[in-house]
């Protein structure tokens, strides 16, 4: 089974596959696409959908689609560049055949993860680290690396597709 995490935003879009074999997870890949702020919004978007249609194509088959949920934000403009760059990898996705399964909150794949649904962003990487056997000195190339790895193996853990200790 391959699980592709999402960690999406407009500024750095993250992405994860992990590999379950006999219950045991394996890093495959983690990438992210940084935009540039000075860009227009649109081309941003479509930057994104063309990054991600170069890593579905070199990277599937996949067997899961998981994706972080953002809470509605009152600032409308927040809002408004989540669901672009959703849309932009939805649209990607749907080219290859693919359309996002699952969808989990920061907070539940925090908890999940780390036991905290309040961790910091250095928590969720070592958590990480531990459920996918890296050594301590693994470093994730960015946040939305360790993220996107944190969203794929929340969704294993809670489908029970993996084990964990304790």
């Amino acid at each position: 089974m391959r699980v592709l995490g999402l960690d999406l935003s407009l500024t750095s879009p993250g992405f994860a596959i992990i590999e379950v074999k006999k219950g045991k997870p394996r890093l495959i890949k983690t990438a992210n696409f940084t935009t540039d702020s000075s860009t227009a919004q649109a081309l941003r978007y479509e930057e994104i959908e063309a990054f991600t249609l170069l890593f579905i194509r070199e990277n599937r088959p996949f067997d899961i689609i998981a994706r972080e949920v953002w809470p509605p934000a009152r600032n409308y403009v927040q809002n408004n560049k989540i669901h672009g760059a959703w849309s932009a990898v939805e649209r990607a996705l749907s080219r290859y055949g693919y359309e996002v399964n699952e969808h989990l909150t920061p907070s539940n794949v925090k908890k999940t993860v780390t036991g905290n649904g309040a961790a910091k962003k250095p928590e969720v990487a070592a958590s990480v680290r531990k459920l996918l056997g890296l050594g301590e000195d693994y470093k994730f190339d960015s946040d939305d690396h360790s993220d996107a790895a944190a969203i794929a193996l929340a969704y294993l853990i809670r489908e029970k597709l993996i084990k964990t200790e304790g």
